[in-house]
């Protein structure tokens, strides 16, 4: 899968079309498929009543949009075979950063279409609300690396959405005002709450960067555990 050879004596790494190709196959495009369908609903339902959502409830159609397709990423690292694929030479962090690579041009298109769904006159700033969906994304991947990292599930997407959906409510709701995160256009602590998103969206980032590794197991990445264990004899 990974591409070697040879210069000056030292083994030379690279990603093949072919890994790209095969890690694309494993994306759970389903998932992410539902999630994106289901933000793009609850964005475009409103559209068929009489008349086009007010400024507050564009707003929060655009964040739960946000919300539901950050549930969706939570199961983009799901793998089944996981447990299979740890031999291989080609570093976990490396496949992991295929399949965001694989998704981040659907995710920017949905994100277009969401905002397009909305009318431009009540339409919330849209480098605010785009802060706040990246945030939300990357707090998804960051919750699912850390699940792969640190446990033994293949799939701990189920796990990570309920996670995510539970963390939102609370910080919706048990957050003080001057905390809060999910601040209407006007209020005056828009810029305050975006300084608070920007710095959630950095620490998410860090800690899916983090995470990237191989998972731990009894205090050993697994694939150091495997070298170390060698073949076994018949």
């Amino acid at each position: 899968m990974a591409v070697q050879g040879v210069e000056g004596g030292r083994h030379v790494r690279g990603v093949s079309g072919d890994l790209v190709w095969a890690v694309g196959r494993t994306v759970p495009w389903r998932a992410l498929g539902a999630g994106a369908v289901v933000g793009l609903l609850i964005v475009a339902l409103p559209r068929l009543a009489d008349g086009p959502p007010d400024a507050w409830l564009a707003l929060n159609l655009l964040r739960a949009a946000a919300l539901a397709f950050a549930l969706g990423l939570s199961f983009l690292l799901d793998d089944p075979a996981r447990h299979l694929t740890v031999p291989v030479t080609t570093r976990r962090w490396v496949r992991a950063g295929l399949r965001v690579a694989w998704v981040a041009p659907v995710a920017v298109l949905w994100w277009t279409a969401v905002l397009a769904l909305v009318p431009h006159e009540v339409r919330p700033p849209v480098g605010a609300l785009t802060l706040e969906a990246a945030a939300a994304a990357a707090l998804a991947l960051a919750a699912a690396a850390t699940a792969v990292r640190f446990a033994n599930e293949p799939e701990p997407g189920p796990s990570v959405a309920a996670g995510l959906l539970t963390t939102a409510i609370l910080a919706q709701l048990l957050l003080p005002d001057r905390w809060s995160l999910f601040v209407p256009t006007g209020d005056p602590q828009w810029q305050a709450a975006h300084e608070r998103w920007a710095l959630v969206l950095a620490a998410a980032t860090l800690v899916w960067g983090a995470c990237g590794p191989e998972p731990l197991r009894r205090g050993l990445p697994l694939r150091r555990r495997s070298a170390v264990a060698g073949p076994t004899s018949g």
